[in-house]
Protein backbone atom coordinates (compact mmCIF):
# COMPACT_ATOMS: atom_id res chain seq x y z
CA UNK A 1 0.00 0.00 0.00
CA UNK A 2 1.24 3.50 -0.85
CA UNK A 3 0.86 6.10 1.89
CA UNK A 4 1.08 9.64 0.57
CA UNK A 5 2.32 12.76 2.28
CA UNK A 6 3.30 16.15 0.90
CA UNK A 7 6.97 17.00 1.29
CA UNK A 8 7.23 20.63 2.36
CA UNK A 9 10.05 22.90 1.25
CA UNK A 10 10.91 23.55 4.92
CA UNK A 11 12.01 19.93 5.33
CA UNK A 12 14.33 20.24 2.32
CA UNK A 13 17.22 22.12 3.88
CA UNK A 14 20.44 22.20 1.88
CA UNK A 15 22.13 18.86 2.25
CA UNK A 16 24.41 16.87 -0.06
CA UNK A 17 22.53 15.26 -2.93
CA UNK A 18 20.50 17.60 -5.16
CA UNK A 19 18.02 16.53 -7.85
CA UNK A 20 16.82 19.11 -10.40
CA UNK A 21 14.41 18.66 -13.33
CA UNK A 22 14.45 20.43 -16.73
CA UNK A 23 11.29 18.94 -18.19
CA UNK A 24 10.56 15.63 -19.94
CA UNK A 25 12.99 13.00 -18.62
CA UNK A 26 15.95 15.38 -18.20
CA UNK A 27 17.41 15.56 -14.70
CA UNK A 28 20.59 16.81 -13.09
CA UNK A 29 21.87 14.99 -10.01
CA UNK A 30 24.69 16.53 -8.00
CA UNK A 31 26.24 14.21 -5.46
CA UNK A 32 29.08 14.99 -3.09
CA UNK A 33 31.69 12.24 -2.69
CA UNK A 34 34.21 14.17 -0.65
CA UNK A 35 34.05 17.49 1.19
CA UNK A 36 35.36 19.35 -1.85
CA UNK A 37 34.37 16.97 -4.67
CA UNK A 38 30.99 17.04 -6.40
CA UNK A 39 29.90 14.68 -9.18
CA UNK A 40 27.54 16.19 -11.76
CA UNK A 41 25.23 13.71 -13.52
CA UNK A 42 22.90 14.61 -16.41
CA UNK A 43 20.17 12.32 -17.74
CA UNK A 44 18.35 12.53 -21.11
CA UNK A 45 19.30 15.83 -22.70
CA UNK A 46 16.75 17.03 -25.27
CA UNK A 47 17.05 19.20 -28.39
CA UNK A 48 15.46 22.52 -29.34
CA UNK A 49 12.67 20.73 -31.22
CA UNK A 50 11.10 19.80 -27.88
CA UNK A 51 10.23 23.45 -27.26
CA UNK A 52 12.11 23.43 -23.94
CA UNK A 53 15.47 24.91 -22.98
CA UNK A 54 18.17 22.27 -22.62
CA UNK A 55 20.55 22.58 -19.64
CA UNK A 56 24.27 23.17 -19.96
CA UNK A 57 26.16 19.94 -20.62
CA UNK A 58 28.76 20.60 -17.92
CA UNK A 59 28.49 17.08 -16.54
CA UNK A 60 30.91 14.45 -15.30
CA UNK A 61 28.53 11.65 -16.29
CA UNK A 62 25.94 11.75 -19.08
CA UNK A 63 23.19 9.11 -19.28
CA UNK A 64 20.73 8.57 -22.10
CA UNK A 65 17.86 6.12 -21.80
CA UNK A 66 17.55 5.81 -25.60
CA UNK A 67 21.29 5.54 -26.27
CA UNK A 68 21.44 8.83 -28.19
CA UNK A 69 24.61 10.75 -27.40
CA UNK A 70 23.98 14.50 -27.54
CA UNK A 71 26.68 16.86 -28.82
CA UNK A 72 30.39 16.53 -28.04
CA UNK A 73 30.27 16.62 -24.26
CA UNK A 74 33.47 15.44 -22.54
CA UNK A 75 31.36 13.66 -19.92
CA UNK A 76 31.59 9.91 -19.38
CA UNK A 77 28.72 8.68 -21.56
CA UNK A 78 26.45 5.73 -20.74
CA UNK A 79 23.82 4.76 -23.29
CA UNK A 80 22.64 1.26 -22.52
CA UNK A 81 22.39 -1.74 -20.19
CA UNK A 82 25.37 -2.78 -18.07
CA UNK A 83 27.14 -1.97 -14.82
CA UNK A 84 29.36 1.09 -14.46
CA UNK A 85 31.45 2.51 -11.63
CA UNK A 86 32.35 6.12 -12.45
CA UNK A 87 34.05 8.39 -9.93
CA UNK A 88 32.65 6.26 -7.10
CA UNK A 89 29.07 6.44 -8.43
CA UNK A 90 27.62 2.99 -9.23
CA UNK A 91 25.23 2.92 -12.21
CA UNK A 92 23.28 -0.01 -13.56
CA UNK A 93 21.39 0.00 -16.86
CA UNK A 94 18.45 -2.41 -17.19
CA UNK A 95 16.82 -3.12 -20.55
CA UNK A 96 13.11 -2.38 -20.92
CA UNK A 97 10.53 -1.44 -23.58
CA UNK A 98 9.20 1.87 -24.87
CA UNK A 99 6.84 3.05 -27.64
CA UNK A 100 4.54 0.06 -27.23
CA UNK A 101 7.46 -2.36 -27.13
CA UNK A 102 8.74 -1.37 -30.59
CA UNK A 103 11.92 0.18 -29.21
CA UNK A 104 14.28 -0.42 -26.31
CA UNK A 105 14.57 1.82 -23.29
CA UNK A 106 17.18 1.68 -20.55
CA UNK A 107 16.17 1.98 -16.91
CA UNK A 108 19.04 3.36 -14.82
CA UNK A 109 19.74 3.00 -11.12
CA UNK A 110 22.26 5.44 -9.67
CA UNK A 111 23.83 4.82 -6.27
CA UNK A 112 25.81 7.39 -4.30
CA UNK A 113 25.94 8.56 -0.66
CA UNK A 114 23.93 5.49 0.35
CA UNK A 115 20.99 6.66 -1.81
CA UNK A 116 19.62 4.79 -4.83
CA UNK A 117 17.80 6.70 -7.57
CA UNK A 118 15.91 4.87 -10.33
CA UNK A 119 15.18 6.66 -13.62
CA UNK A 120 12.62 4.80 -15.75
CA UNK A 121 13.28 6.73 -18.97
CA UNK A 122 10.59 6.27 -21.63
CA UNK A 123 9.22 3.12 -20.02
CA UNK A 124 6.05 1.83 -21.71
CA UNK A 125 5.70 -1.57 -20.03
CA UNK A 126 2.51 -1.87 -18.00
CA UNK A 127 4.42 -3.82 -15.39
CA UNK A 128 8.02 -4.72 -14.65
CA UNK A 129 9.18 -8.31 -14.84
CA UNK A 130 10.55 -10.20 -11.86
CA UNK A 131 14.01 -10.05 -13.44
CA UNK A 132 13.80 -6.28 -13.90
CA UNK A 133 12.63 -5.75 -10.32
CA UNK A 134 15.49 -7.87 -9.00
CA UNK A 135 18.00 -5.87 -11.07
CA UNK A 136 16.53 -2.56 -9.87
CA UNK A 137 16.41 -3.62 -6.21
CA UNK A 138 15.33 -1.35 -3.36
CA UNK A 139 14.82 2.24 -4.51
CA UNK A 140 14.93 5.46 -2.50
CA UNK A 141 13.91 7.91 -5.27
CA UNK A 142 11.92 6.89 -8.35
CA UNK A 143 11.74 9.14 -11.44
CA UNK A 144 8.66 7.96 -13.33
CA UNK A 145 6.92 9.13 -16.56
CA UNK A 146 3.22 9.90 -16.03
CA UNK A 147 1.96 11.88 -19.05
CA UNK A 148 1.28 9.11 -21.57
CA UNK A 149 2.44 9.41 -25.19
CA UNK A 150 5.46 7.16 -25.78
CA UNK A 151 5.66 6.26 -22.11
CA UNK A 152 3.47 5.49 -19.08
CA UNK A 153 0.05 6.99 -18.46
CA UNK A 154 -0.85 8.16 -14.96
CA UNK A 155 -2.69 4.93 -14.21
CA UNK A 156 0.16 2.77 -15.50
CA UNK A 157 2.70 4.81 -13.53
CA UNK A 158 0.86 4.15 -10.28
CA UNK A 159 1.02 0.39 -10.94
CA UNK A 160 4.80 0.61 -11.50
CA UNK A 161 5.20 2.64 -8.30
CA UNK A 162 3.35 -0.10 -6.42
CA UNK A 163 5.82 -2.65 -7.82
CA UNK A 164 8.98 -0.67 -7.02
CA UNK A 165 7.80 0.76 -3.66
CA UNK A 166 10.19 3.75 -3.54
CA UNK A 167 10.45 6.09 -0.57
CA UNK A 168 10.11 9.16 -2.79
CA UNK A 169 8.49 9.40 -6.24
CA UNK A 170 9.13 12.28 -8.66
CA UNK A 171 6.83 12.36 -11.73
CA UNK A 172 8.28 13.37 -15.12
CA UNK A 173 7.33 13.45 -18.82
CA UNK A 174 4.11 15.40 -18.45
CA UNK A 175 2.75 18.62 -19.94
CA UNK A 176 4.69 21.79 -19.06
CA UNK A 177 4.65 25.29 -20.63
CA UNK A 178 6.48 25.39 -23.98
CA UNK A 179 6.55 21.63 -24.56
CA UNK A 180 5.52 20.69 -28.11
CA UNK A 181 4.76 17.04 -27.41
CA UNK A 182 1.15 16.41 -26.40
CA UNK A 183 1.10 14.89 -22.94
CA UNK A 184 -1.29 14.84 -20.00
CA UNK A 185 -0.68 17.23 -17.13
CA UNK A 186 0.65 16.08 -13.77
CA UNK A 187 -2.80 16.82 -12.28
CA UNK A 188 -4.13 13.58 -13.74
CA UNK A 189 -1.40 11.59 -11.99
CA UNK A 190 -2.05 13.35 -8.69
CA UNK A 191 -5.81 12.75 -9.06
CA UNK A 192 -5.25 9.01 -9.51
CA UNK A 193 -3.32 9.09 -6.23
CA UNK A 194 -6.04 11.06 -4.48
CA UNK A 195 -3.96 14.25 -4.18
CA UNK A 196 -5.89 17.46 -4.94
CA UNK A 197 -2.82 19.65 -5.39
CA UNK A 198 0.90 19.59 -4.69
CA UNK A 199 3.13 22.67 -4.92
CA UNK A 200 6.31 22.00 -6.90
CA UNK A 201 9.73 22.77 -5.42
CA UNK A 202 12.84 24.00 -7.24
CA UNK A 203 14.99 20.99 -6.37
CA UNK A 204 15.05 18.02 -4.03
CA UNK A 205 17.94 18.01 -1.55
CA UNK A 206 18.43 15.03 0.73
CA UNK A 207 20.72 12.51 2.32
CA UNK A 208 20.23 8.94 3.49
CA UNK A 209 19.27 9.62 7.11
CA UNK A 210 16.34 11.81 6.01
CA UNK A 211 14.62 9.02 4.06
CA UNK A 212 11.62 7.64 5.93
CA UNK A 213 11.11 3.89 6.16
CA UNK A 214 7.45 4.27 7.11
CA UNK A 215 5.78 6.36 4.43
CA UNK A 216 6.14 7.06 0.74
CA UNK A 217 6.23 10.66 -0.52
CA UNK A 218 5.38 12.31 -3.82
CA UNK A 219 7.48 15.31 -4.86
CA UNK A 220 6.88 17.54 -7.91
CA UNK A 221 9.71 19.70 -9.25
CA UNK A 222 9.75 22.95 -11.18
CA UNK A 223 11.15 22.56 -14.68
Amino acid sequence: MIILKNLSSKSLAFLFMNISWYGQSCFRIITQKEKNEQINILIDLFDKESGLRSPKTDADILLDTSGNKAGSSPAFFIGGPGEYDVKGVFIRGVSSAKNGGKEENTIYTIESEGIKICHLGFLKQKELSTEQLEAIGEVDVLLVPVGGGESLTAEEAVKIISQVEPKITIPMRYKVPGLKEKLDGVERFLKVLGIKSLAPIEKLSLKKKDLSEEEAKIVTLLS
